[in-house]
C-alpha cells in the first residue's frame, strides 16, 4: 500500500516539475537591488516627464482659446514640438523600464528554478527514506528494540517524513504555478516593449509633422499676419466646400441606391483596416492636430508610404471618386454602405474606381498619398498618410468604434 502511495507521489512530482533539471545560477541580492533601484529611478523620471507633458497640454489648450493669429499659431506649434520631444523621452524611459522589468523577472525565474531544483532533491531524499523504511519488517524491528517507546519513535519519524513529503509536494506545486505566472508576465512585458517601440516611431512621425506644419506655415505666410489671415480664410473655405460636396454626394447617391433596393438603413457593418499599417498619427478630434483651429480632425490619419494600396473596409458603392491633377486639390473616395454608414479615403495619389461602381470588402480602390506637393495631397498635409473617415448619417464618427483590431 505504501509503495503504491510512493508511486503516486512520484508521478505527481513528475507532472508538476517535469523531468528536466533545474540548474540555474544563484541570483545575487546585489543584482536584484541594483535592478530595483534602477526601475525606481525610471519611474521617477516617467512621473516628471508626464507632469511636463500635462503642462504642455494645458498651455496648448489655453492658446487655442485665444484669437487666431500667426504668432499664436506658431507658439502652439512650438509647444506641440516641445510636447512631442517630451513624449519621445517619456517613451524611451518606458522602454528602458520595461527592459529592466524583464531582466528582473528573468532573474526571479532563475531563482525560482534554483529553489525548485533544491526542493526536488529534498523530495527525492524523502521518497528514498520512506521506500527504505517500507522494506523493513516492523515485527522483526520491534524485537530489536529494548522498549516500545524507541520502536514508536521510529514509526513516528516515518510518519513525519510522510507529512513533510506532502508539504514539500505542495510547495513544489505552488512554485511551479508561480514560475508559469512569471513566464507569462515576461511575455506580456515583451509585447508591451514591442508596442512601445512602435509608439516611439509614431511619435517621431508626429514630431516631424508638427515641424513640417510650422515650416509650411512660414513659407505660405512669409511671416505676415495679413497673409496668415488670408490663408486661414482660404483653408476654412476649402474645408467647407469639400465637406458640403461630400454630404451632397452621400445624400444623393444613398437615396438613389435605396430606391433601387441596393442598400438599406438597417444592419451592421464590420470593417477592416484600409491599409496594412496600424500606426495612427492623428486621432479623431485629436487635440494635437496642426489645423485644429481651422476644423476638427474628422477621422484617423494612418501612416502609410506614398503609393500604399488602399482597400475598401466594407462592401459598398462608390458615391464619389474625386481625382485631381494638382497638389492643391484634395483627392478622395467616398463609399456608401448599409446601416446608414459611409467611409471616406483622403489624400489619394491614385484612384482606380469610378462613381457608382460596386466594390467588395478588401478590393483595392486606389493608392495613398499625402506627401506635400504631390497630386491629390490637398492643402492640409504634413507627410505621407491616409486620411480615413467613418460617417453615420453623414456625420463623422470615431472610426475606431467600427474597424476591427
Amino acid at each position: 500500500m505504501k509503495r503504491a502511495k510512493l508511486i503516486v507521489v512520484a508521478f505527481i512530482i513528475f507532472t508538476i516539475v517535469g523531468s528536466g533539471s533545474f540548474v540555474s545560477a544563484e541570483v545575487s541580492s546585489d543584482d536584484v537591488q541594483v535592478l530595483n533601484k534602477e526601475i525606481a529611478v525610471r519611474k521617477e523620471k516617467i512621473k516628471i516627464l508626464e507632469e511636463s507633458i500635462a503642462k504642455y497640454n494645458r498651455e496648448i489648450a489655453n492658446r487655442k482659446t485665444e484669437a487666431a493669429s500667426l504668432g499664436n499659431q506658431l507658439k502652439i506649434l512650438d509647444t506641440q514640438v516641445d510636447k512631442f520631444n517630451a513624449d519621445i523621452e517619456l517613451t524611451k524611459e518606458k522602454i528602458v523600464k520595461t527592459e529592466l522589468e524583464i531582466q528582473q523577472l528573468t532573474l526571479s525565474i532563475g531563482d525560482k528554478n534554483s529553489a525548485m531544483g533544491k526542493q526536488k532533491k529534498i523530495v527525492a531524499q524523502m521518497i528514498k527514506q520512506i521506500h527504505d523504511a517500507d522494506q523493513k519488517n516492523y515485527f522483526e524491528i520491534m524485537l530489536t528494540y529494548e522498549n516500545f517507546a524507541d520502536f514508536y519513535n521510529e514509526l513516528k519519524q516515518t510518519e513525519d517524513v510522510y507529512i513533510d513529503l506532502g508539504r514539500s509536494v505542495k510547495t513544489l506545486r505552488l512554485a511551479k504555478e508561480d514560475l508559469v505566472s512569471r513566464k507569462k508576465q515576461v511575455e506580456i512585458k515583451r509585447k508591451d516593449l514591442a508596442e512601445l517601440r512602435g509608439e516611439l516611431e509614431n511619435i517621431r512621425v508626429n514630431l516631424n509633422n508638427q515641424i513640417g506644419a510650422k515650416q509650411n506655415l512660414l513659407v505660405q505666410t512669409k511671416s505676415s499676419e495679413a497673409k496668415y489671415q488670408v490663408l486661414l480664410s482660404s483653408l476654412k473655405q476649402q474645408y467647407q466646400v469639400t465637406e458640403g460636396e461630400v454630404r451632397a454626394f452621400e445624400d444623393r447617391v444613398r437615396k438613389k441606391l435605396q430606391q433601387q433596393d441596393k442598400i438599406s438603413d438597417g444592419g451592421s457593418v464590420l470593417m477592416t483596416w484600409p491599409v496594412i499599417s496600424r500606426y495612427i498619427s492623428s486621432y479623431f478630434h485629436d487635440i494635437d492636430y496642426p489645423y485644429r483651429n481651422v476644423f476638427e480632425h474628422s477621422g484617423l490619419d494612418i501612416r502609410a508610404a506614398q503609393g500604399t494600396p488602399v482597400r475598401a473596409v466594407s462592401s459598398g458603392y462608390v458615391a464619389r471618386a474625386r481625382t485631381c491633377t494638382l497638389a492643391s486639390c484634395y483627392a478622395y473616395v467616398l463609399l456608401i454602405h448599409t446601416g446608414s454608414l459611409s467611409t471616406l479615403y483622403g489624400h489619394m495619389s491614385e484612384i482606380i474606381v469610378i462613381n457608382d461602381q460596386f466594390v467588395n470588402k478588401g478590393d483595392i480602390i486606389g493608392y495613398s498619398g499625402g506627401r506635400p506637393g504631390t497630386v491629390g495631397a490637398g492643402p492640409f498635409v504634413t507627410g505621407s498618410h491616409l486620411h480615413f473617415e467613418v460617417r453615420l448619417n453623414g456625420i463623422p464618427v470615431n472610426p475606431l468604434g467600427y474597424i476591427t483590431p
